[in-house]
């Protein structure tokens, strides 16, 4: 359902390109871009004549493809946004958007109970009310690391639920597709078990895992050694690392820049609609807030 594209803005002999850096069937922070360009504009009044937004569309049609995008035209009762722990999470701010402008309801994984093959939550009065369709933001990278949670179903249970970006969306939709994409705009990525030997440079290579988040457990100076004690070969890339060119004049010296672009897949489109866009600015090795921390001029607008 939801589909997020970023793209490193790069120098490559001599001239500035953009490098798809990655692409993620997961959604993104949808509800808190409209919000941010909502305030961008009441306390800076000359960007009215500005848009984030793709293809012509006002803010009011954003905000309902989104809803269209999450709810499905269900009774919003219905439909809920899960995460874990959504109140400790770095995103939360967009939960919080999401459950405000949208009306759904904000879920724990821990707090979901499922009867037969469907599943439910307690609302605020304490009555148990039916999920027909859940909007994903659970990243599964940290549901497994999570052995302390207590889950009353699993995701791979047979269920009676929609969902506004189904789990196996993240999976395919993700690193895994990067090393089959050709062009110049695409970074040569290899899939680590088709490897066929350990480049002698690697100083010119970032190792990935497949599915992980925030860069997390991204290995940006590689050794051989790091390659070799990978075990599970096929679920790492080896790719080809980029030159981002500081590009963004900020008041002391100029800052990268990573611009995301915002799609959503109804399910009877033949292609994704292109919503809008954000940029990432980083002085860090790599683009987010992990490796921003203490520094100015960072992070997204």
């Amino acid at each position: 359902t939801f589909l997020a594209i970023d793209f490193g803005i790069c120098e490559e002999d001599g001239k500035i390109i953009p490098k798809l850096i990655e692409v993620q069937g997961f959604p993104s922070l949808y509800n808190y871009q409209f919000v941010l360009y909502e305030k961008f504009k009441k306390h800076f009044p000359f960007l009215e004549n500005l848009t984030p937004f793709i293809n012509d569309i006002s803010s009011e049609e954003y905000l309902k493809i989104i809803e269209e995008a999450i709810c499905n035209h269900l009774p919003k009762e219905n439909v809920i946004l899960l995460e874990i722990e959504p109140e400790k999470q770095n995103t939360k701010i967009d939960f919080y958007y999401c459950q405000r402008d949208i009306g759904i309801k904000i879920v724990c994984v821990t707090e979901l109970t499922k009867v037969g093959n469907q599943l439910f939550y307690k609302n605020d009065k304490g009555i148990d009310i039916q999920v027909k369709r859940i909007y994903n933001r659970v990243i599964f990278d940290e549901l497994e690391l999570r052995k302390d949670l207590k889950l009353n179903f699993s995701f791979s249970d047979d269920l009676d639920v929609e969902w506004a970006g189904h789990p196996n969306w993240f999976f395919r939709i993700s690193k895994f597709i990067l090393p089959i994409l050709k062009g110049k705009y695409f970074i040569e990525t290899t899939l680590l078990s088709d490897l066929k030997e350990i480049p002698n440079d690697l100083e010119n290579y970032v190792l990935k895992p497949l599915f992980s988040f925030s860069g997390t457990g991204v290995i940006f100076h590689v050794k051989k050694e790091d390659i070799e004690a990978v075990v599970e070969k096929d679920l790492y890339i080896l790719q080809k690392k980029v030159n981002y060119i500081p590009i963004v004049q900020s008041p002391d010296g100029k800052v990268k820049a990573e611009v995301r672009v915002l799609c959503v897949w109804n399910k009877n489109d033949d292609a994704p609609t292109l919503l809008c866009n954000l940029v990432r600015l980083s002085r860090g090795e790599m683009i987010g807030v992990k490796f921003n921390k203490d520094k100015d001029w960072v992070g997204g607008t």
